[in-house]
């Protein structure tokens, strides 16, 4: 006997025209595209003129779905016609804005820094720490 099915699926993101996709592999890599067409079931054709991506086909297992789904696109739209909705959807902002966005940004910059700037961010830390600990122990004198 199998389990009664919900009506609800937990499931929110699906592969459709119109979803905006990160592409996690390749040269275009961390850069935001939008699905234009459906090829096949190992397939897309992906558009990103906004954020320098070309035209082109694209396996799913090197795309990540994001929520961000554009509905007024139209399957196979043109270039100029995905850069509009794109721009007018005002996708980037809301990207930006998000807690992946800014998780992603912020592993960046911490791969980015130099050995020197992570001996500053130690020593801030070390600063930090005393800092908090003094004032505990302050507390708890007091108290």
């Amino acid at each position: 006997m199998s389990a009664p099915q919900s009506s609800e699926s937990t499931f929110k993101r699906y592969v459709e025209v119109g979803r905006v996709v990160l592409i996690s592999d390749g040269p275009c890599a961390g850069k935001l595209a939008t699905i234009v067409e459906i090829i096949d079931h190992n397939r897309a054709l992906i558009d990103g003129p906004c954020t320098g991506v070309p035209r082109q086909s694209f396996a799913y297992r090197r795309l990540v779905l994001t929520p961000f789904v554009l509905t007024k696109l139209t399957r196979a739209a043109s270039t100029p016609i995905v850069k509009k909705v794109f721009e007018a959807s005002d996708v980037l902002a809301k990207w930006e804005k998000s807690a992946w966005a800014q998780r992603r940004a912020a592993m960046e910059k911490r791969r980015s820094t130099s050995d020197f700037e992570r001996f500053e961010i130690m020593l801030l830390k070390k600063q930090r720490r005393r800092v908090v600990q003094l004032a505990g122990a302050k507390a708890a004198k007091k108290a």
